[in-house]
């Protein structure tokens, strides 16, 4: 991994992400059986004590990403997945336009951390890959405006919504959203949570074996940053943490044993993750 642009490691660290915020790239990881949080400043990791959405400053430690293993950039207490939010997937499928944001939850066990393995259900199924953008809320976010939202947003990570397709509709009655979502492994985010950004700017590329099926621009969803922050907020309260994935647009596909699924995002880096051979033992 590296990084293009970072403030000084002494700098004050950013709290909210709005156009002037610094750009750094943050990340937790675990070094001689301790965790911490940091931020990766070309192939060293700078480390940071306290609340990373909070008060914190360096500690003066500075490793190699050799010596570290990286964990999930945040520890959220849920992750919001977003459906039907880019028009270009939108139309393709021929959906009406929502009227307000359709989404559910991805729960704590899904959870993955850049290079891990991602776990074929047990069951079986046709799994697919969702490359994504990922909003990383830094501050509590209580119906808030807006105009305000912005405020209570930290930065961006990678992420690919794992997903097992053939089960969403198996029965008729039911949508199946949060089981075909959220077997164990099933939301790798990663590697980084990058500050600074604008979010518009951005464009989701998702390779699969090394070659590109997902190339799409953020700047095509329904809903802004904005709008999800403010609207989501006015249904349940964001914690420091929490992550919202914006949805994803034409280019999703299955994977196979062995397959290597990477998301990348100029900015943040490249999320990779290899799709397991075999179900874990019953």
């Amino acid at each position: 991994m590296s990084i293009d642009t970072i403030t000084s490691p002494g700098a004050a660290p950013a709290r909210v992400q709005t156009p002037q915020a610094p750009q750094r790239r943050w990340l937790r990881f675990r070094h001689a059986g301790k965790t911490s949080f940091g931020v990766l400043h070309g192939n060293t990791v700078h480390e940071w004590q306290g609340d990373m959405f909070g008060a914190c400053s360096p500690s003066g430690v500075i490793l190699t990403v050799a010596e570290i293993e990286l964990l999930t950039p945040t520890l959220p207490s849920k992750v919001i997945a977003l459906w039907n939010n880019f028009k270009a997937l939108g139309e393709k499928l021929q959906l009406a336009v929502p009227a307000e944001p359709l989404y559910l939850v991805k729960t704590p066990n899904s959870y993955l951390a850049t290079k891990q393995t991602i776990r074929p259900p047990v069951s079986g199924g046709k799994v697919v890959f969702e490359g994504e953008l990922g909003i990383v809320i830094g501050k509590t976010a209580t119906a808030v405006s807006e105009a305000d939202a912005l405020d209570h947003v930290f930065g961006y990570t990678c992420a690919n919504d794992v997903t097992v397709a053939d089960i969403l509709n198996r029965d008729a009655s039911f949508a199946q959203w949060v089981r075909a979502k959220g077997f164990d492994t099933f939301c790798p985010m990663g590697p980084v949570v990058a500050t600074g950004l604008d979010p518009a700017t951005l464009t989701v590329t998702t390779l699969l074996d090394g070659q590109i099926r997902q190339h799409y621009p953020v700047s095509d969803m329904r809903f802004s940053v904005a709008q999800l922050v403010s609207l989501i907020s006015m249904d349940m309260t964001l914690f420091p943490g929490d992550v919202i994935l914006c949805g994803t647009s034409i280019g999703v596909g299955s994977m196979k044993a062995g397959s290597s699924v990477e998301v990348e995002i100029d900015g943040i880096g490249r999320l990779s993750n290899p799709y397991g051979s075999a179900a874990p033992p019953i």
